[in-house]
């Protein structure tokens, strides 16, 4: 057996930095972002594929190089090289659907070997939450000396978040949130993960209403000035360009752009004095992994999502 590991990154850019520090090991980039669209228990499986690229193409007008995914994970068909694995993604939702996912493929795949995790989020001195890029070299290499290794809990409970997150009740994640582990921010991602799904009064979710807050609170001179405020005040969504631009879009109905930047209009102050439900006038069609969006309100007084009446699948 070889003692080189293999380093599990949550991207290309990270890869680079890593790379760049002469870390030891080989390195996968994990490309995916499955914190959004549709999903199955069977991770990268042909009909994963299939249904992660219809949905990039619906959504985002992108097309999904298949093959390429291939090849990056072609490195999991040999565990004999490797003497142990080492997963780095950072606090937020879209790295650690990321990761359990990753674990669940590693599980899938039968690989027998330790499985380490290097998490960014709090910092000493900071009071910004810090993703594995913000870092300083030293910083890095002091989170890799500290990595965690995780236990047969630690990666049954990521497997079961998989598992219900691909499945059609998501209500099942909520004991997982007070049940301790060695993921540190797990609980307030899936706190944010329900939260995703609309309000019940409103018929928003957190990140929509957090934006119309933006509007409200700040004199924002543009789409792209608007970006950059949620980009930085998104909490634990860890959202990129490409999904924030897309939802911006969605919420033209709550603003105008006019000479004066981005205002909210009538239909933004009554989302925000939670005076009418907006759920179907923004209704995307969105999945989250094996759930419609549209399929449930969350409900703040019982903590919980429950069945939209309106909704018909």
């Amino acid at each position: 057996m070889s003692n080189k590991p293999l380093h599990i990154t949550n991207g290309s850019v990270l890869t680079g930095i890593l790379n760049e520090l002469k870390i030891e090991g080989d390195f996968l980039s994990w490309q995916a972002m499955l914190c959004e669209g549709p999903t199955t228990e069977m991770v990268f499986s042909n009909r994963f594929l299939e249904m992660r690229k219809a949905y990039f193409k619906a959504y985002y007008n992108v097309e999904v190089d298949n093959e390429l995914i291939h090849s990056e994970l072609e490195k999991l068909n040999h565990p004999e090289l490797y003497s142990e694995i080492i997963l780095w993604f950072e606090y937020d939702l879209f790295c650690h659907i990321n990761m359990v996912a990753v674990i669940s493929l590693i599980k899938q795949k039968k690989i027998d070997l330790p499985i380490y995790l290097v998490c960014s989020g709090r910092e000493k001195g900071s009071k910004n939450l810090k993703g594995l890029g913000e870092l300083s070299p030293d910083q890095l290499m002091q989170h890799y000396d500290s990595k965690i290794l995780l236990n047969e809990e630690d990666l049954d409970m990521a497997r079961s978040v998989w598992r219900i997150y691909c499945g059609l009740d998501h209500n099942l994640l909520k004991p997982l949130i007070v049940k301790s582990s060695s993921f540190d921010y797990l609980s307030n991602c899936l706190k944010a993960h329900l939260e995703r799904f609309p309000d019940a009064i409103t018929g928003l979710n957190d990140l929509e209403r957090n934006i119309l807050e933006i509007l409200n609170k700040h004199k924002i001179t543009s789409k792209n000035h608007l970006l950059g405020y949620i980009l930085n005040y998104q909490g634990y969504f860890g959202y990129g360009d490409l999904q924030l631009k897309r939802i911006i879009d969605e919420l033209s109905i709550f603003y105008s752009v006019n000479d004066d930047g981005v205002v909210l209009n009538r239909n933004g102050l009554l989302a925000l004095q939670d005076q009418h439900n907006f759920a179907e006038d923004i209704d995307n069609g969105i999945t989250y992994g094996g759930v419609k969006k549209a399929a449930f309100y969350f409900s703040k007084s019982a903590n919980k999502l429950v069945k939209s009446v309106h909704y018909d699948d």
